[in-house]
């Protein structure tokens, strides 16, 4: 499925999409990229019987020593199940520090770069789904990555999950839905 722009407008038929095929293919978790934890309130409500990981920003992303996901969310979310992680960004993470301090490229840059060519949803997926499996919360088998491109989501990937030590072990098995223009 193909959505005309990118965007939040794009959540819940999104979400849709990924459980639909997620029970076509007997996949059990669900990674999604949340930044307040709306993406995965409606996750909740529209992916039942999923495992549900929420992959938000790490402490010190947006104010040095804040989390960007309050506290009171972070506790609902788990209360309902939901995983939460929070990690540094698996595709820039200390790189980014040092390409703004010193300029240049690093491989971690232009791996995320490359992703983008397929739109900033798809770079948003593989992301989280590496910090997901960093942190803890995958068992290995094949999930579904959800990404967006700036608020909500419109990017849902089938994947084989890899850790940032093993990223080229990863497979993008199937796209499910993305914007065409972004």
């Amino acid at each position: 499925m193909y959505f005309d722009k990118p965007g939040k407008e794009n959540t819940d038929r999104t979400l849709a999409a990924a459980a639909e095929r997620a029970g076509e293919l007997g996949i059990k978790e669900l990674v999604v990229a949340t930044t307040t934890g709306d993406t995965a309130y409606r996750a909740l409500e529209l992916c039942k019987g999923l495992s549900i990981i929420c992959v938000t920003y790490h402490c010190g992303f947006k104010e040095p020593f804040q989390n960007v996901m309050s506290n009171t969310v972070w506790k609902d979310l788990s209360v309902e199940g939901v995983r939460v992680i929070s990690a540094t960004h698996a595709l820039s993470g200390i790189e980014r520090s040092v390409a703004k301090k010193h300029g240049g490229v690093y491989p971690a840059l232009l791996i995320a770069d490359t992703l983008k060519l397929f739109g900033q949803g798809t770079k948003v997926a593989v992301e989280v789904a590496i910090m997901a499996a960093d942190g803890g919360a995958l068992t290995g088998n094949d999930i579904i990555a959800i990404g967006g491109s700036s608020s909500g989501a419109d990017t849902a990937l089938v994947l084989k999950p890899a850790h940032q030590t093993t990223l080229f072990d990863m497979r993008i098995r199937e796209i499910i839905c993305k914007p065409r223009e972004f």
